[in-house]
């Protein structure tokens, strides 16, 4: 190694393991709130009795799906954005639907929330453990 070679090492890394546990946080979650709106229009407090068509809305749900499970930074960053317009009919429901809807409602929040904590802190800590990459050096 020629003595005039800047070396780049690494910052310090969290450890992998806290990387893959926000990983299977959003992923749990993520199919936790497809279930959960899914049985919430089709079964447990649907808006007409034997079902609506509202249960279609967890079909954008369901497309960051392979995202996540392929571990893809793009997909965490977008689904973290779209949680919020579930957020909003969760807060929206839980005061205006009756028992057991309002539960299910709240139930929807917690789990936006907890989706939207994985996706972030899976950003941060892998745009943390990046390596830092030296300049490319141009021959002068």
């Amino acid at each position: 190694m020629n003595p005039t070679q800047k070396t780049f090492s690494s910052p310090p890394a969290p450890a992998p393991r806290w990387v893959n546990a926000t990983r299977l946080l959003a992923v749990g979650s993520l199919i936790g709130l497809i279930a959960l709106n899914l049985g919430w229009e089709l079964l447990w407090a649907p808006i007409r009795p034997g079902g609506s068509w509202l249960a279609l809305k967890v079909l954008p749900l369901c497309l960051p799906l392979a995202g996540l499970l392929k571990n893809r930074m793009y997909t965490y960053r977008w689904v973290s954005l779209v949680v919020w317009l579930y957020f909003t009919e969760g807060a929206v429901r839980s005061y205006s639907d009756k028992v057991p809807g309002n539960y299910l409602a709240m139930m929807e929040v917690f789990l936006c929330l907890t989706l939207f904590i994985a996706c972030v802190m899976h950003v941060r800590l892998r745009l943390k453990n990046t390596v830092a990459l030296p300049p490319s050096s141009s021959p002068e």
